[in-house]
Parts: structure tokens; C-alpha cells; sequence
């Protein structure tokens, strides 16, 4: 059945309407209502990060500023709706986004039928919200953005990232990690014995294979990992390092480019680690694409600022079975007293961990 709005009420919420009606411009002049309707999803929403006449020429330029307008020029199957030109795919993409780990996240205007897309404050807010994002992509300008709105949500891609660059080569550490990085992994006094030992080079330190040339951490090397971004960016924070190897053990099984659908060692997934990039502002790596998370140091950092934040949960101290069951399935659906796969591996994982660092420290003493 088709949609038809005859009047703003129609199409809007009380609030809004209310809102719209307090607006100087909008009581004289409702044909400059455009400029209105940008301004207060911007100013009630985005704290005014975004340049509100962006929202309008956005909406000229793909919609001539029409309610209703749906094309599928781009994708036969996947329309385009409203002033922004938004598709259904990149609203959802956008909700997934941070609704799991914030409250609010981008589902302000909650969840509908793709028909939702033609209310104009829920077209809008979407639309700055792909703004927002797009523009902390890559680092964009604005002028380059304003050219991507009506693409579906975009994917993370092959781009390198200026502080690690990805190399399409798998063999040697140097391709996945900064010069920084690798100076404080030759100066890990394990690291620099267990390289030592298998003649590694600098400039060339090679990843280890199994057998079918899929590159992985040794034990040593991924705790070594823990300890170094442990100690230069969350001193501050009660982590152990063997915790965090213990989870890495489990999501990943050390393997650099992740297991099934985990990128990198660490297995944290680019929404999550880009919402923390973004809203909580751990920002010593950069986080452009999917791959800067095949990167080790890059995947343990977001997992141990992660590991910080669920520690922290809701602004209460949590508990260690807490943490790393809410690292696994989320933290709203963790279970007190939990006996499940993950949970028993990551013990014995973190068992093992342990009994090597004492072992370590035994050999120390003698």
C-alpha cells in the first residue's frame, strides 16, 4: 500500500511537533522548515558536532527535499528512502552500531518497518549519525562526505592504516606491527631469547606457521604483547596480562588474522573496538578498517581497554568470571555461576598462563 502524509502530524511525533512550532522560522515560514528540522536533531542529539546547512544540502541534493522519495538506482534490491536517501541496511548496520553496548546508541528513534525511513526527524537523525561516522572514517573531510550518504553502510576495506600497515605478506611481524612496536618487542627479554633461539632477525621476525601456512602467536609472543600494551596504556587499571592472553587463547587460538568470524588475536569485532575508538577515546592506534584489527598490538589494545570498561560495568567493580564471560556473549547476558564451553576453557587457559609465570619465576629464584 502506498504511504501518503498530508499534514506534518501525519509523519511526526508530539515532541517534534512541538519542537518544530518553538522554532522562530518554522511559525513564519514553514517552506524553511528543512533548516528546523536539521537543527534540532543536531542540537537534541549530536551536541552540534555537525554543521546543520551539511544535513540540508545533503537533503536537497538527494531528495530535492521530498518525504517521500524511494529509488533503487544503486541496488535493485535494496531501496533508498526519504530526505537522506538512507537505505534499511545502513539504519540497521548504524543500531548494531553501539545499541549493545550503550543504551541509547543510535536507536533514539527505535525500530520500524523500512516505511519508518520516510519520517523526516527519523530520516534526519540517521542520516547525521551516518555524518558522524563517516566522518571519523579514514579521517574524511567533510566535502568528501557529503558525497557517501546515500551508499549502503560502509564496509571496512583493504585501505592501510597510517600507524600499522597491514602488508599483504603474512610471514614477518614487521608487516602488522609500528617500528615502536617491534623495538619493544626485541627489548621483551622473553621475546628476544625465544627469537634468539629461531634466529629471527630484525626487520624480519617471522610469524609462526602451522601447517597450512596460517601464521599465529607463540604464548610467549602473545603475552609479551599483553605486557607491553598493558604497561604503556593502562597502568592505571587492574588487568592482568594473563587474563587477557587467556581470552585470546579461547576467541582466537592465537591465530594472528582471528578464528571463524573474530578478526585478530584478540577476537574483538570492529563495531566494538570502533565504538570504544569513538566513544570512549582509546585512541593510541588508529581504527579505520577490519584489517588494522589483524594487527596483534592493535586487537589487544581495544580488547584491554574493552576488558577495562566491562570491568567497570554499569560504575560497579566486577568480578574476574564476569568479565570474561561478558567479553564472550556480551554483558547483558552473562549467567551468574556459568559452566558453559567458553568458560571452562578460558579457566584452563588462564591456568595454564599462570602456572608458566610461576614456573618463571621459580627458574628466577633458584
Amino acid at each position: 500500500m502506498a504511504t501518503s502524509f498530508t499534514y506534518w502530524d501525519d509523519c511526526v511525533d508530539l515532541q517534534d511537533l512541538e519542537a518544530m512550532w518553538e522554532v522562530p522560522e518554522v511559525r513564519t515560514e514553514w517552506l524553511k522548515a528543512g533548516e528546523a528540522l536539521a537543527d534540532i536533531v543536531i542540537s537534541r542529539h549530536f551536541q552540534s558536532k555537525i554543521d546543520p546547512s551539511m544535513i540540508c544540502a545533503i537533503a536537497e541534493l538527494e531528495s530535492d527535499r521530498q518525504l517521500l522519495v524511494m529509488r533503487s538506482d544503486k541496488d535493485p534490491t535494496e531501496a533508498t528512502l526519504g530526505l537522506m536517501q538512507l537505505s534499511s541496511k545502513t539504519v540497521k548496520w548504524l543500531m548494531r552500531l553501539t545499541g549493545v553496548y550503550s543504551e541509547l546508541g543510535y536507536r533514539q528513534y527505535g525500530e520500524g518497518d523500512e516505511y519508518f525511513l520516510f519520517r523526516p526527524f527519523v530520516n534526519v537523525y540517521f542520516g547525521a549519525a551516518c555524518i558522524k561516522w563517516l566522518s571519523k572514517f579514514d579521517n574524511k573531510k567533510p566535502v568528501i562526505v557529503v558525497r557517501t550518504p546515500r551508499n549502503d553502510a560502509p564496509e571496512p576495506s583493504s585501505k592501510k592504516s597510517t600507524d600499522v600497515v597491514v602488508a599483504s605478506d603474512d610471514k614477518y611481524w614487521d608487516s602488522r606491527a609500528s617500528p615502536e612496536d617491534m623495538a619493544d618487542m626485541w627489548n621483551h627479554p622473553e621475546v628476544r631469547r625465544h627469537w634468539k633461539k629461531s634466529k629471527e632477525k630484525r626487520g624480519k621476525a617471522r610469524f609462526k606457521q602451522d601447517e597450512n601456512k596460517t601464521p599465529y602467536l607463540s604464548p610467549v609472543e602473545l603475552k609479551a604483547v599483553a605486557d607491553i600494551v598493558l604497561s604503556k596504556h593502562f597502568r592505571t587499571k587492574k588487568i592482568k596480562s594473563t587474563v587477557l592472553c587467556a581470552i585470546g587463547e579461547v576467541v582466537s587460538k592465537r591465530f594472528v588474522n582471528g578464528f571463524g568470524d573474530h578478526p585478530g588475536i584478540m577476537g574483538i569485532d570492529y563495531s566494538t573496538a570502533y565504538w570504544i575508538y569513538l566513544e570512549l577515546g582509546y585512541r593510541a592506534y588508529k581504527l579505520e578498517t577490519v584489517h588494522d584489527l589483524k594487527c596483534p598490538f592493535v586487537s589487544m589494545y581495544f580488547a584491554a581497554a574493552y576488558v577495562a570498561w566491562l570491568s567497570e560495568y554499569e560504575g560497579r567493580e566486577r568480578t574476574l568470571d564476569f568479565v570474561a564471560q561478558a567479553y564472550f556473549v556480551g554483558p547483558k547476558k552473562v549467567k551468574p555461576q556459568d559452566n558453559s564451553p567458553l568458560w571452562l576453557n578460558f579457566v584452563e587457559a588462564l591456568n595454564k598462563y599462570e602456572e608458566s609465570k610461576r614456573y618463571k619465576l621459580w627458574m628466577l629464584m633458584r
